[in-house]
Formats: C-alpha cells, sequence, structure tokens
C-alpha cells in the first residue's frame, strides 16, 4: 500500500479539539475524550486510504472486465464477500448487519465504476458487454 501522510496539508483547516463539550465539562475529561478521538481520527484517516486503494483495485477489475467483455457485477462474488464480511465482522464484535450494509455501499458503487469503465470502452472500441450467463 502506497504510504501517505495521514497529517497532511489537506486537513490543514481541521481542528482536532473541535467540540461543542468545550468549557461545559471538566478539563480532565475533555482531556481524555480529545485523546480517543485524536485515535478515532488517525483511523478514519486511514480507512479513507484503504478505501482508496481499494478502489484502484477495483478499477483495474473493471479494466480487465471492460477488454473482455464481462458484466460489471459478479453476485456469486459479491454474496461471497459479503457471507466472509458477516462472519469477520462477528469475530471482530461488530454488528454483521452493518458490515453487509457497508459492504452492499461499497459493491455498489465498484459496480457503478464498472459500468462507466465498460461504456467508455464500448464507445472507444464499438463494442457491448456479454450479458451475464446462467447455468
Amino acid at each position: 500500500m502506497t504510504q501517505h501522510n495521514l497529517h497532511s496539508s489537506d486537513s490543514d483547516d481541521f481542528d482536532p479539539a473541535a467540540s461543542s463539550l468545550a468549557g461545559q465539562v471538566d478539563q480532565s475529561v475533555m482531556a481524555e475524550l480529545l485523546s480517543i478521538r485524536s485515535s478515532i481520527d488517525n483511523i478514519d484517516a486511514t480507512l479513507v486510504y484503504l478505501l482508496a486503494e481499494r478502489f484502484k483495485a477495483t478499477q483495474k477489475v473493471g479494466f480487465l472486465k471492460a477488454n473482455h467483455r464481462l458484466p460489471a457485477g459478479d453476485p456469486g462474488r459479491e454474496a461471497a464477500q459479503i457471507a466472509r464480511l458477516r462472519r469477520l465482522a462477528e469475530d471482530a464484535h461488530l454488528d454483521p448487519a452493518f458490515a453487509e450494509k457497508f459492504l452492499n455501499f461499497i459493491i455498489g458503487e465498484v459496480i457503478r465504476h464498472h459500468e462507466a469503465i465498460a461504456e467508455d470502452h464500448q464507445a472507444a472500441t464499438g463494442r457491448q458487454a456479454q450479458a451475464p450467463t446462467r447455468a
């Protein structure tokens, strides 16, 4: 994975101490809250970069599918991934329904990107994508 500075100039306007609770709670509680939130901020930044890396990989899949006239979606793969993610969520004590909703959102975006790549490829080559085959 590409290394990134999680505190880059793009986040210069971010105030990690911003809170509507400032001045309303004990200073030691606020300090602890800000410390925990700092960890959350780092995790959020990492998630953004991980998603970017994931979408770079799925873009390659989209080009491969377009070049070989494959359908944008792969329901068998998607179902297997959802089942796998639900198991991982259970193991991690994360709500499996939340994990499934999250993955479904990502899958929807990936398919949308793959469809756009296929349309661009079709326009450039004059070929149409194959319809999915069912056994």
